[in-house]
């Protein structure tokens, strides 16, 4: 019966004994597992701990970044400030000089408003004074176009005076002793005194009558020219007893000039177109050093000239 006790006992106690190994063995693998899981997560923060350090440094050298950043965007906000404080100085100024310039502005668009006013009624006037000018232009046209053709009609006159002129005196002419010239309306006839005078005499003689008559009779036609007769000597000096009528050349020619012109009015031609003029020697044609310039200075002219 003991035995029995004892070996139950037994039983029992091994029973405990393999009950309890058991569950240690149990407890054991539990808490390995537990520890290997501990461990892994230990790694893991381990590593997360090293992230976060290694975060932490570069958050720490952003950090100083962003307060080195801070400092100059510090120092530059400072400065935005005072420029900002000078701008708007500047700006209260600006628009102060605006204020005044717009014065100004005011002022001088009113002074060209009036300026203006006063153009425009100029220019109103102009063209009132410019409308009276055309008016006067053409007016001033006609007037000439008027002259123009009288000047021509003047002209072809003077031409057929020229030609008639040549062609009653060619016998004269041929020989030298009549020259006739058309120039710019005024028509010359020029005869040497010998045709005309003796030598040192201021009358005419009768065969200068004849060719003076040849002139007369194309002259009395003309009554639009005035008539002027010119009185030419050489440069010889009057000595002698001539010298008591005529002391110098002036008065030679003088006379010779008005004998001619008072011939031409005995025969009809009109005294208020006539004209004597006495030039002595002073305006030579030819050189007075040899017998032939003497000859062609000695001279009488008639020139036909428009009347003023």
């Amino acid at each position: 019966m003991a035995k029995k006790i004892i070996l139950s006992v037994l039983v029992v106690l091994l029973a405990a004994g393999l009950s309890a190994c058991s569950v240690m063995q149990g407890t054991y693998q539990k808490k390995a597992d537990e520890a290997d899981t501990l461990t892994k997560r230990l790694a893991a923060l381990q590593r997360k701990h090293d992230d976060l350090a290694a975060e932490n440094v570069a958050l720490k050298v952003r950090n100083e970044r962003l307060i080195s950043d801070l400092s100059g965007m510090t120092l530059q906000k400072d400065k935005l400030a005072t420029d900002l404080a000078y701008v708007t100085g500047q700006r209260d100024k600006a628009a102060a000089d605006k204020e005044e310039v717009d014065k100004i502005l005011q002022a001088k668009s009113d002074s060209l408003s009036q300026a203006i006013f006063e153009l425009r009624r100029k220019v109103a006037d102009l063209d009132s004074e410019n409308a009276k000018l055309r008016e006067r232009h053409a007016a001033l046209e006609k007037e000439i176009a008027t002259l123009k053709q009288a000047k021509e009609e003047q002209v072809q006159k003077v031409s057929s005076t020229y030609e008639s002129l040549l062609e009653k005196m060619k016998s004269e002419i041929s020989k030298g002793q009549v020259t006739i010239s058309e120039l710019k309306g005024k028509l010359t006839v020029n005869m040497v005194d010998s045709i005309l005078f003796d030598s040192g005499k201021a009358e005419v003689k009768e065969g200068g009558l004849e060719i003076l008559r040849k002139v007369i009779s194309i002259l009395k036609d003309v009554n639009d020219k005035s008539i002027r007769i010119e009185g030419h000597t050489d440069d010889v000096q009057i000595v002698g007893a001539l010298a008591k009528r005529y002391p110098t050349n002036w008065e030679l020619s003088a006379a010779r000039a008005i004998n001619v012109a008072r011939y031409l009015q005995s025969q009809k031609i009109d005294p208020g177109q006539l004209s004597a003029v006495a030039y002595g020697e002073w305006k030579p044609v030819a050189t007075n050093d040899t017998a032939e310039g003497k000859a062609k200075n000695r001279r009488i002219e008639i020139i036909l000239v428009p009347k003023e």
